[in-house]
């Protein structure tokens, strides 16, 4: 197994688990939703909100897109659950698709440019996509532990794919449109 080979099931398993928690998120009513809890981002849909945000600025430098500075605005224009989690889905399906993509080791030390505030700062590919899977999986437990203080169970999200769990888990990889595992 080499680096891409990682990288690639890294992405496959944080698209993985976002199907999982906004499964369970789903669940909650538009109240729960947005009440205010302990956490950093003081409610499950602002947690929410930043994953994806944060997932929008760090894939548009990963492709050269341009749009970074207008993720902000990209993600206040969601106001429901519903955007919310369908724009994830697509962040996390481009997510895979650009790992996919690299085509050698190699790529993952081609330096991308993430535009700032005052500043452009210069990053190697590896380094922004192992950010972006810590970040993922930082603010993830949060949400994990937010729905601990509602009527709906937290899912299950430490899991990776391991041989004895694929028959449990491969409807979920089919509704991601990846292969079994």
């Amino acid at each position: 197994m080499n680096a891409l080979d990682i990288l690639r099931g890294f992405a496959e398993n944080n698209a993985w688990s976002n199907l999982r928690l906004l499964r369970a998120c789903e669940q909650l009513s538009p109240e729960e939703y947005t009440a205010t809890r302990t956490s950093f981002f003081p409610s499950i849909r602002l947690t929410l909100e930043h994953i994806l945000l944060v997932d929008l600025y760090y894939l548009d430098g990963l492709v050269h897109g341009g749009r970074s500075a207008k993720a902000r605005e990209d993600v206040a224009a969601l106001n429901t659950f519903a955007a919310v989690r369908g724009a994830q889905a697509e962040t996390d399906a481009r997510l895979v698709a650009f790992v996919a993509g690299l085509a050698d080791e190699a790529a993952l030390k081609q330096v991308v440019d993430l535009q700032r505030r005052d500043h452009v700062q210069h990053e190697k590919v590896g380094d922004v996509l192992m950010h972006l899977f810590q970040h993922q999986i930082h603010h993830r437990g949060q949400v994990h532990a937010m729905l601990a203080g509602t009527p709906v169970k937290p899912p299950q999200l430490d899991e990776f794919f391991m041989a004895g769990g694929a028959p449990l888990h491969a409807h979920e990889l089919r509704d991601l449109g990846l292969p079994a595992r």
